[in-house]
C-alpha cells in the first residue's frame, strides 16, 4: 500500500480524442469520479463530443440503469475545451486518436510542451509502439499505455503497456487509476500488438481467410465462433465494431515488425477497406447496418 498516495496525485485528466473511445474513456474517468478536460480538432467536435456521451447516459437513465442525478454529476465532471494548451492544469492526459504513428508523435509532442512536468502521458493505441511515443517527450518515464477495449464503458479489461522508458512509480500510479475506474487490469511488455490485438487480429485474419474461401458465410462463421467458441461476438462483427481499417493497420504493423506472415492481411479485408467500408462506423463492413447500428443483412 505504500503507492496508495499516488492515486490522489491524480485528480483531473485530459482525454484527447472525442470519438467513439475518446468518448467512452471520458464517461469512464468521470463515473469514477475524475474531472474531465475532453478535447478534439476543435471546440465543436469536443462538444459534440460531451454531446454524445449525453445521449448515451439519458437512454441508460430511460431504461433505470443510470439515475437522472447520476447522469447530471457525471456530465458536470466533463468539460469539452479547445484543444491541447487546455490540458495545463492535467495531471494525466490520455490520447485517443487515430491509430496513425506521425499524428501521435505529433500529438505526443504537443501535450508534453503543454503539460506540466510532473504530468502523466498515456496512450490508447493497439499497436504503436509506446517506446516510440515516450522518445519524443521530455517526460519519457512518465509515458505509458493505456489500452482499452471497445465499447470503454461497458468492457472491464484494461490493458497496460510498459514503454522501455516507464517508471515503476508511473505503472503502478496508473494501475490505480485504472482500478479507481473499475477495470481488470493486465500489463504487457511494449511490443507489436501487445497482449489482445496479438491474440485477437490473427483470428479476425483467418475468420476473413475462411469467408474469402467460401468456407461459410458472416452469419456461419460468427456463429461458430459464438456457439462453438463461446464468444460473445463473432469475429466478423467484432472486426466491423472495432474498424475495418483499424483492423487493417494492426495486422500490417504485426507483420512488418514481427516479420511473420501469419500475420498477413486477407485481400478481401484489404477490397474492403479501399472501397471505404469500414464496418458499423460507415455502416457497411463483413454486414451492414441502420442508422441505429442494427445489422440488416451481410455486404458479401
Amino acid at each position: 500500500m505504500a503507492d496508495l498516495p499516488e492515486i490522489h496525485a491524480v485528480q483531473i485528466i485530459g482525454i484527447l480524442g472525442a470519438g467513439q473511445m475518446g468518448g467512452g474513456i471520458a464517461q469512464v474517468a468521470a463515473t469514477a469520479g475524475y474531472e474531465v478536460r475532453l478535447a478534439d480538432a476543435s471546440l465543436e467536435l469536443a462538444q459534440k463530443g460531451w454531446a454524445k456521451i449525453d445521449l448515451v447516459l439519458g437512454k441508460q437513465v430511460d431504461k433505470g440503469k443510470v439515475s437522472a442525478d447520476m447522469r447530471a454529476q457525471i456530465m458536470g465532471r466533463i468539460t469539452p475545451v479547445a484543444g491541447i494548451p487546455s490540458f495545463e492544469a492535467c495531471d494525466l492526459v490520455i490520447e485517443a486518436a487515430t491509430e496513425k504513428v506521425d499524428l501521435k508523435l505529433e500529438l505526443f509532442k504537443k501535450c508534453d510542451a503543454a503539460m506540466r512536468p510532473d504530468a502523466y502521458l498515456a496512450s490508447n493505441t493497439s499497436s504503436i509502439s509506446l517506446t516510440r511515443l515516450a522518445g519524443v517527450t521530455t517526460r519519457p518515464d512518465r509515458v505509458i499505455g493505456m489500452h482499452f477495449m471497445n465499447p470503454p464503458p461497458l468492457m472491464k479489461l484494461l490493458e497496460i503497456v510498459r514503454a522501455m522508458q516507464t517508471s515503476n512509480e508511473t505503472h503502478e500510479t496508473i494501475r490505480a487509476v485504472a482500478q479507481k475506474m473499475g477495470k481488470v487490469v493486465v500489463t504487457s511488455k511494449d511490443v507489436p500488438g501487445f497482449l489482445v490485438n496479438r491474440m485477437l487480429l490473427p483470428m479476425i485474419g483467418e475468420a476473413c481467410f475462411a469467408l474469402q474461401e467460401g468456407l461459410g458465410t458472416p452469419e456461419d462463421i460468427d456463429t461458430a465462433a459464438k456457439l462453438g467458441l463461446n464468444h460473445p461476438m463473432g469475429p466478423l462483427e467484432l472486426a466491423d465494431l472495432i474498424g475495418l481499417d483499424t483492423c487493417l493497420f494492426i495486422l500490417e504493423v504485426l507483420q512488418r515488425d514481427l516479420g511473420d506472415d501469419k500475420y498477413r492481411a486477407p485481400t478481401m479485408l484489404r477490397n474492403l477497406v479501399a472501397a471505404g467500408w469500414f464496418g458499423r462506423k460507415t455502416k457497411r463492413g463483413f454486414y451492414v447496418y441502420d442508422d441505429k447500428g442494427v445489422k440488416v443483412g451481410h455486404s458479401l
